[in-house]
């Protein structure tokens, strides 16, 4: 990291920005200056007024009071592509990408090449797509269609995009949420070349070992104010976390003065919930980027929560999907036990229907209806179960809704407001409550945590205690080692679609762990040498 970095002359000052939606202020009088060659880390929960800010600087939002200067000229965004003129890029946390056109039609959007006959040049549109993938550490085809990608693929096609604005000034939302640790470290390798530049980067996220790696200064916003700000590189996460939440954070749910429930790994194999044996998936087609499982084995105790550990397409994903009866890929191999009885889920409802939850990792797209309301989002998986001669008792969907709101301490103003209007960490909540009012026997989450806030992330891990304490076994995939450290019991790494390691969390550390997900040593028994 540059020192000089912070000495540098102002790209952008933000002076007294307000800005109110009805008569809820979202920003409040805040201040923030990003300087050449800096990495400026903005926190805060969610909710905290972080996208509002950023949407005002990046020309998405209008109607605020206060003042921008861009290089010390005054200016005044109405639409993104006046920010984007005055080299200002967002890279969102939701991705705005379209599905059905390919990588380099993608990063073009909107700006396609063209040439002097005013025909689009796709050649030169794929070749410099190749170059920007390139410069972004991205090992991709320019021509696929994004819908073939996985979420962390889609994240760095986005940052490609970006680059292709050729911003002095980006704002990066939550760009590592869906990425593995070896693209996280060559997305780092890319902040340092923007730096050596003189670009200003706004980097917001809420994983607090990042920041000191990667930010010169943090500024903290709480209920749209700004309320401290730190050396990046001095401050510690229990600094950040208190200052984002205003109180102490205990992220881990577990203590050391708390029983661990891997003593159930000595009782025996009639406790296992779930127990899969070499597992083998094939889809009819092959699907590029996606991992099916080629031989799986763990299991799941009642009361007890492992992990799934593993680098980005090791088959995490694929592995929760086949157990929740998604991804249209059938066994060919191996057995799923469930109660010691096998099955193979043919869809959700049938999966449902065995006692199986399942939180995906995209929650936008595959967990919720954002324009249809809490209330709806709440109670849909259990609509039939509560419906009486083909119609469900408002009364009682009410009394469900606000019952598990309120447990899971969603904020919300209405349980008729959308879901999509909620802070992400309110929308996980929500997606977890209504896999919860399924009563399930085994909760499988993907990515539960990702682009939520650390007030939120303790929440959920509470939650999962608590779901934990009353029987049910969990599965959890995780791209944090801190997180399945912390959180989990054991953890079972996979690399290209195999489990071959299980590690007992109480002895191991992040450091092992990514090591381990690396397949550069084995930090506990191969799988099959237990005892």
């Amino acid at each position: 990291m540059d020192s000089e970095a912070a000495g540098g002359a102002a790209l952008v000052e933000m002076a007294g920005i307000s800005k109110a939606y009805g008569g809820v202020r979202a920003v409040s009088g805040v201040d923030f200056t990003v300087r050449e060659g800096e990495v400026h880390a903005l926190l805060g929960e969610n909710g905290a007024g972080k996208s509002t800010l950023m949407k005002v600087l990046s020309g998405e939002v209008g109607g605020y009071d206060g003042e921008i200067r861009v290089s010390g000229e005054p200016v005044h965004f109405t639409r993104p592509v006046d920010a984007q003129r005055a080299g200002i890029a967002m890279i969102h946390q939701e991705l705005d990408l379209v599905p059905a056109l390919s990588v380099a039609e993608n990063v073009f959007l909107g700006k396609e090449l063209k040439t002097r006959y005013g025909v689009v040049d796709r050649g030169r549109m794929l070749s410099e797509t190749g170059e920007l993938l390139d410069r972004a550490g991205v090992d991709l085809d320019p021509r696929r269609p994004i819908e073939q990608l996985r979420t962390g693929e889609q994240q760095l096609v986005t940052i490609a995009k970006a680059l292709s604005l050729d911003a002095r000034i980006l704002i990066m939302d939550e760009p590592t949420s869906a990425l593995s640790s070896h693209e996280v470290e060559q997305l780092f390798t890319v902040i340092a070349e923007l730096r050596r530049g003189g670009a200003g980067i706004v980097y917001i996220s809420h994983r607090m070992d990042e920041i000191g790696q990667v930010a010169d200064r943090a500024t903290v916003l709480r209920n749209g104010s700004v309320v401290a700000e730190f050396d990046a590189r001095a401050m510690t996460a229990a600094q950040a976390s208190e200052a984002m939440v205003g109180r102490p954070v205990h992220l881990m749910f577990r203590t050391e003065a708390e029983p661990d429930s891997a003593h159930l790994s000595d009782e025996p194999d009639g406790d296992d919930l779930l127990r899969i044996e070499d597992l083998v998936v094939r889809h009819k087609r092959p699907r590029p980027g996606r991992r099916d499982p080629a031989g799986i084995s763990l299991r799941v105790r009642r009361g007890e929560i492992v992990g799934l550990a593993g680098l980005l397409g090791a088959g995490r994903t694929e592995l929760l999907e086949t157990l929740f009866g998604v991804g249209a890929g059938k066994p060919t191999g191996g057995r799923i036990l469930l109660d010691g009885e096998e099955v193979a889920p043919s869809g959700p409802r049938q999966a449902i229907k065995l006692g199986i939850a399942f939180v995906p990792e995209d929650r936008r797209i595959a967990g919720l209806s954002l324009e249809h309301s809490v209330l709806a989002n709440t109670v849909l998986s259990i609509v039939e179960r509560i419906a009486r001669l083909g119609a469900v008792p408002r009364a009682k969907e009410r009394a469900l809704a606000t019952e598990t709101t309120e447990r899971l301490g969603v904020k919300l103003a209405s349980l008729a407001s959308p879901v999509g209007s909620l802070s992400g960490g309110n929308q996980q909540k929500v997606v977890l409550g209504r896999n919860l009012l399924t009563e399930p026997s085994l909760l499988l989450l993907d990515e539960p945590t990702r682009g939520v806030d650390v007030g939120a992330k303790a929440e959920i891990y509470r939650l999962l205690g608590e779901t934990a304490s009353r029987g049910v076994g969990v599965l959890l995939a995780s791209s944090e080692p801190a997180e399945l450290i912390g959180v989990c019991d054991r953890v079972i790494v996979l690399q290209d679609g195999r489990s071959v390691q299980e590690i007992d969390t109480a002895s191991v550390s992040e450091a092992d762990l990514l090591a381990a997900s690396m397949g550069e040593g084995a930090v506990s028994e191969e799988l099959g040498e237990r005892s």
